[in-house]
């Protein structure tokens, strides 16, 4: 993120026409958000540029609305408020993936699905299943941990080791069965792959039987990935050929027609 100006006068118009304490308010909630979700006042003046007293004035904003909470040692840290706007903007994705998500059915034959990394989970929030008799099922809304799915290494590649092997170290990495990766050494080699390939495979690791090829949706608002899933007896290595060009194209696509839902 580029460094605000230091104007103290928050009420003027942004270079973009917009309001310009409202853009500054939603750029500390987005460095809390890449913090971690706490930070203190000093870490946010650093990282942004804007003087202290800004900040303190927009932060106690932010406090009395709800979005922001003050803590004990005087750090702040991400409100409770802001759940309730995520929860109905995760909806709200999902709704606006369906359509490339049922273009994935037409064109691979196998449920599509479109899932989030919220916090140290992967949250399922779109599917799309399969006109096979035999198809794969996962709950809209379910909750699973990252390195057990192929949209869980695709929405991870790209983050730090040392990141990753923090996540692991909170989530632990229990089997769901005996092809389930449970080291981080080994999951952090599966990440590599998913580089080198460019997109991710959950291979009998969630679900014996079950194969899923998956792709990440480049800039996406938040860290988004698309799925297909099916029986092992059908997504083979040969299907995957053709079917990982088609998630990549639709992924892309997906990527600008979110993009332009909030144009600049």
């Amino acid at each position: 993120m580029p460094p605000s100006s230091a104007s103290t006068t928050d009420s003027t118009k942004s270079a973009t026409g917009g309001v310009q304490s409202l853009e500054r308010a939603f750029d500390l909630l987005e460095r809390m958000a890449d913090a971690g979700g706490e930070v203190g006042l000093s870490e946010l003046s650093a990282s942004s540029g804007l003087p202290l007293p800004t900040i303190h004035r927009l932060m106690r904003t932010l406090v009395v609305c709800g979005y922001v909470r003050q803590q004990a040692n005087r750090r702040y840290a991400l409100g409770p408020r802001l759940i309730r706007l995520g929860e109905s903007a995760s909806r709200l994705l999902g709704t606006w993936a369906r359509p490339y998500l049922a273009r994935l059915v037409e064109e691979t034959g196998e449920t599509a699905n479109m899932a989030l990394l919220d916090g140290d989970e992967i949250v399922y929030v779109a599917q799309v299943p399969s006109k096979h008799s035999m198809r794969m099922f996962t709950e809209v809304g379910r909750r699973v941990l990252p390195h057990s799915t192929g949209v869980g290494k695709a929405l991870l590649a790209n983050t730090p080791d040392h990141e990753v092997r923090a996540l692991l170290a909170r989530t632990g990495m229990p089997a769901a069965t005996d092809k389930t990766i449970t080291t981080p050494d080994g999951f952090l080699a599966a990440l590599e792959d998913v580089r080198r390939l460019g997109y991710a495979i959950d291979d009998n690791e969630q679900e014996i039987g079950v194969r899923c090829l998956a792709v990440s949706v480049p800039n996406s608002p938040t860290a988004a990935a698309i799925s297909i899933s099916g029986p092992a007896g059908r997504v083979t290595e040969s299907a995957t050929e053709k079917i990982v060009p088609v998630l990549q194209q639709v992924a892309g696509e997906l990527s600008e027609a979110l993009a332009s839902q909030n144009p600049a």
